[in-house]
């Protein structure tokens, strides 16, 4: 018989987090394919939000063009206050308040070639940290105000939940206040690898710092529950955190090897590292696994060569590459190649969320 009580509301919006300790591993360029790919071919309503003061990200997807008058408008311009950036997002809060501003609105896919739209990012997001920093330390006194500061992006998810079917953050590789407060708020990440040991490094790093911080935000949340029952919930406070089972698994990026008539010439060193990295993702990451009968390798990703600085050129996803864009010769081979390969992860980040 079904109820007469009123249902809670399923949310269906997730978002997902492509994060490493380790730069250089193609964390924004895979971040930016992977969302052209559900927008594009999956027809998905997709947001790309960019956390990194370097703004790596918001400069694939607009182009140096936009990015510049973004950042540096003309004088005269009236840009300036028509694009609002993340930062507008935590005005409020950079200005004493606790709450987010929540009637920033992204930059809609039509003015770009990877059909997601987008928050942009920008380099005085960095001065955010302090704030985070300050709210932190106020959560083992199980005080609301630190709780807000720190779900800040949650509560912004909360205002767009109905628009779209997924969200993508990106982020820099820092294990600071600012990637913690994004991945409190994100339901699930990825970590895309490299073959080389401080890759492994950073597996480590982000086990020992999840381990860390996690406990440490649920020692606040029973404070606060016995200081003011039930206070958390009126800000709509998350009591459980989906990041603690929200590890969807690892990409590998490829090194270069040398090649001896044509055929490639495995190096010992990266082979070692690449034979140990599933072992060290089973040991230290498994405990954050979103589901356990899933391999957490979603896929090897290649190097790209000439097709990035191409794809950066042409601002578009190198998914979507055409002649028109300069593909000439074997580059042609190389982007189908590479747009199966997007495909095949997108299909993997799907089944597993």
């Amino acid at each position: 018989m079904q109820s007469d009580l009123p249902q809670k509301r399923v949310k269906s919006m997730k978002s997902i987090c492509f994060f490493n300790n380790k730069g250089g591993v193609g964390k924004t360029t895979l971040t930016g394919n992977i969302a052209a790919y559900f927008a594009i071919e999956q027809k998905k309503r997709v947001l790309v939000i960019d956390c990194d003061p370097q703004c790596n990200i918001t400069q694939f997807v607009l182009g140096d063009v936009k990015t510049i008058d973004l950042y540096w408008p003309e004088k005269g311009s009236k840009e300036e206050t028509k694009t609002k950036t993340i930062l507008d997002v935590v005005d409020p809060i950079l200005s004493g308040d606790a709450d987010i501003n929540s009637k920033i609105r992204p930059l809609r896919s039509s003015i770009n070639r990877f059909g997601v739209d987008l928050i942009p990012g920008h380099p005085r997001f960095s001065t955010f940290e302090d704030e985070l920093s300050s709210a932190w330390a106020e959560l083992p006194t199980g005080k609301a105000g630190g709780f807000r500061v720190s779900n800040w992006l949650r509560s912004y998810l909360r205002t767009v939940e109905d628009d779209y079917d997924i969200v993508f953050i990106d982020v820099s590789p820092s294990l600071g206040a600012l990637n913690r407060s994004v991945l409190l708020s994100s339901d699930y990440f990825v970590a895309p690898l490299g073959a080389d040991a401080f890759s492994v490094l950073g597996i480590r790093n982000i086990s020992r710092w999840m381990n860390s911080w996690t406990d440490y935000y649920e020692v606040g949340l029973e404070q606060s529950e016995r200081l003011n029952p039930g206070g958390l919930t009126r800000y709509e406070i998350l009591t459980s955190l989906p990041i603690k089972s929200g590890f969807l698994g690892f990409t590998l990026q490829q090194y270069i090897a040398k090649a001896k008539e044509g055929v490639r010439r495995p190096t010992k060193a990266y082979e070692r590292i690449l034979a140990d990295i599933p072992d060290e993702v089973d040991k230290f990451l498994s405990g954050f696994a979103a589901h356990g009968n899933l391999p957490f390798h979603l896929g090897d990703v290649p190097n790209l060569y000439s097709l990035i600085p191409l794809a950066q050129s042409a601002n578009a996803p190198i998914i979507a590459l055409e002649a028109r864009d300069g593909l000439v010769g074997s580059q042609f081979s190389q982007a189908s190649r590479y747009r199966e390969i997007i495909g095949n992860l997108a299909e993997a980040i799907s089944e597993r969320v």
